[in-house]
């Protein structure tokens, strides 16, 4: 019960103070240009963000959850605001981005957030030993980025983050995990009540504030959420985040192919090839929403299955993966070798 008073407190609290802060947002000049990259017509309001992160903080007010990693969280989910707000309202430069979103990494490792093993098949455990930090830092910022990255249609950011947020919260009650629980509600009731507001057509964007925050928080969760999981336990926050963590991985592949720095823009993610097909902005968004929700139940199978049977999902899922980035052109359209390999052996001659 306290739970869902949680979830609905914070959607309730996200819900009615987002107007305020578009109002906010243009009294402030923190608005979101339209130019040649963007789909919207006219300024947007872009610090929506704040109200998820209001709403998350009366969400662990309610719930108090007991957890020495809580401090260390909300610090350094406090500077991944600021940062967000700043970056809405200057325009950071992406070397001021990301030493906002070190800092804040770097505050929660010392916190005790590492990944320090990842448990493997057959009762196998590697220690990653000095390699704990390096590879901790790279999945919280890299899961920042790759939430950052999605957020570029309405409603796209908080839509998918929702769904990878109720798949965690859902596993974490299989595990009986209460701070994952209480960290998971309080953040997707606040995300929910934002979207009425965002989703299409969009009265207020989440700016960096929004997509930052919610990047680094799942990032946060699913490395907490998954640790003692017992077959593959970084595979399932992996299954979880495919959609952005799969843009992101073809994005870096196609600078490299163009090659093209790998912070310079481009309308060639999920979204804008989605567009190019002919689907409508609204069709866009819930067809990525589909492929969020599939992979998250993709995990909770993943997560109850037996061996054989996660390594079958593991395989069908990279395969599909591929297969959809080379069908729609992620990377480019001549880009296409599981493609042409498949062609090629469905147009080799059968023998008589």
């Amino acid at each position: 019960m306290t739970t869902a008073l949680a979830l609905i407190t914070c959607f309730i609290i996200a819900l009615v103070l987002t107007p305020l802060v578009k109002k906010m947002a243009f009294k402030i000049g923190a608005t979101d240009q339209p130019n040649h990259r963007k789909v919207h017509q006219g300024a947007m309001a872009r610090i929506g963000g704040l109200s998820i992160y209001v709403a998350f903080l009366a969400g662990l007010l309610i719930l108090q959850p007991e957890n020495d990693y809580l401090p260390y969280i909300l610090t350094a989910g406090t500077i991944i605001i600021i940062t967000g707000f700043l970056d809405d309202l200057t325009e950071l430069s992406a070397k001021w981005k990301l030493l906002g979103q070190v800092v804040a990494a770097v505050i929660v490792v010392i916190g005790g957030v590492q990944i320090e093993f990842i448990n493997l098949p057959f009762d196998g455990r590697l220690e990653l030993g000095w390699f704990s930090i390096p590879i901790t830092l790279l999945w919280i910022i890299g899961i920042t980025n790759a939430i950052n990255l999605i957020d570029g249609l309405d409603g796209l950011a908080a839509g998918v983050s929702s769904i990878v947020l109720a798949t965690i919260s859902v596993l974490a009650i299989i595990q009986n995990d209460i701070f994952i629980v209480a960290l998971g509600i309080a953040l997707l009731g606040g995300t929910l009540g934002f979207l009425v507001h965002n989703f299409n057509p969009a009265k207020i964007f989440m700016g960096d504030t929004g997509a930052l925050f919610l990047g680094f928080m799942i990032g946060v969760i699913s490395l907490l959420g998954f640790k003692n999981v017992t077959i593959f336990s970084l595979v399932v926050p992996v299954i979880i985040l495919a959609v952005p963590i799969s843009d992101t991985f073809f994005a870096i592949i196609r600078r490299v192919v163009n090659k093209q720095p790998l912070s310079a823009p481009d309308k060639s993610h999920l979204h804008h090839c989605l567009l190019r097909l002919g689907y409508s902005h609204r069709q866009t968004v819930l067809i990525i929403y589909a492929l969020s929700a599939f992979f998250g139940l993709s995990a909770v199978i993943f997560t109850i299955s037996t061996l054989w049977v996660s390594l079958v999902i593991m395989m069908v899922l990279l395969i599909g993966i591929e297969l959809m980035a080379e069908r729609i052109g992620l990377v480019s359209h001549s880009y296409r070798p599981m493609l042409k390999l498949v062609n090629k052996f469905s147009n080799t001659p059968k023998r008589p």
